[in-house]
């Protein structure tokens, strides 16, 4: 049976280094792109990149993901996660091309009390929110096979992240004394590791039913509560601590209930960092 070709863009980042190996063994036929190779805020470099690997996929991970920095640079953020993904979108419709879109718990305000299903209503507070979902719209107008794949909290090997962050935050701790750690209690979310979205994303490749899907972590906790299962399972001992948001003032506002109803897409998000933990290499 022939391989499907699958392109990635932004291949270099922390998901597409976990993603273009899972797809391999998943069958596909992959090719990786990143910034140097295929400029997606340039319709021309697409067009002549899609047109030269001719794929029947393409796998849209490349984005400005810099959420406190899209504050005060918008038209940056705006020109990647905005223009760039509706030039994707443009080619793909044209081609007949499926799209897998990654976007982000960031387009909801934060102001629910259950997990968002993917229908519900989306009011980004953040300029980063705004624009992933700029690119959502981007990708529902010009691309009629598309799946958008909303993820959050994402960790990974090949990249900076809340783990290694509070991993490297532990290791500080003066003369076997812990360190004393503040962390934000008041924010709630779906912790995500990047195989964990990978695997997700071969899972919505062979779904009939094109549309959104919220692809992360199972169950939720806080950031501090998320703090907590890694100090525990990678038996650190630290004192830590509990704070508020306000305790801890961001350039970007923070959605404080950013929990998403997968429909059990991706494992318990315990048991992923569990198993993260476990192939991390000091």
């Amino acid at each position: 049976m022939q391989k499907h070709t699958v392109l990635v863009t932004g291949a270099n980042g922390m998901l597409g280094q976990d993603l273009c190996p899972i797809l391999e063994d998943n069958g596909f036929a992959v090719v990786e792109t990143d910034v140097e190779t295929m400029d997606i805020t340039n319709i021309s470099s697409i067009r002549s990149k899609i047109e030269e690997i001719n794929p029947d996929i393409i796998i849209h991970c490349a984005a400005y993901t810099n959420v406190d920095k899209a504050e005060e640079d918008l038209k940056t953020a705006e020109l990647i996660n905005a223009n760039g993904t509706e030039n994707i979108a443009k080619i793909c419709g044209e081609k007949d091309i499926t799209l897998v879109y990654i976007s982000t718990d960031y387009v909801f305000d934060g102001n629910g009390t259950k997990p968002y299903k993917p229908s519900d209503k989306t009011a980004p507070l953040n300029n980063y929110g705004l624009t992933k979902w700029q690119g959502e719209e981007a990708v529902r107008k010009y691309c009629p096979k598309h799946y958008i794949a909303r993820t959050s909290w994402l960790y990974g090997h090949h990249g900076k992240n809340f783990v290694e962050t509070m991993i490297s935050l532990a290791s500080k701790s003066a003369d076997g004394v812990p360190a004393e750690l503040k962390v934000v209690d008041d924010q709630v979310g779906c912790p995500t590791w990047t195989c964990e979205l990978a695997n997700g994303i071969v899972k919505l490749l062979d779904k009939a039913d094109f549309g959104t899907y919220h692809v992360c972590g199972s169950g939720y906790t806080s950031w501090f509560g998320f703090a907590s299962e890694i100090f525990k399972l990678a038996g650190l001992n630290v004192n830590l601590k509990p704070c508020s948001t306000e305790e801890f003032p961001r350039p970007a506002k923070r959605p404080h209930y950013s929990v998403m109803d997968n429909n059990r897409i991706c494992r318990e998000w315990k048991a992923a960092l569990k198993d993260y933990l476990a192939l991390r290499v000091d």
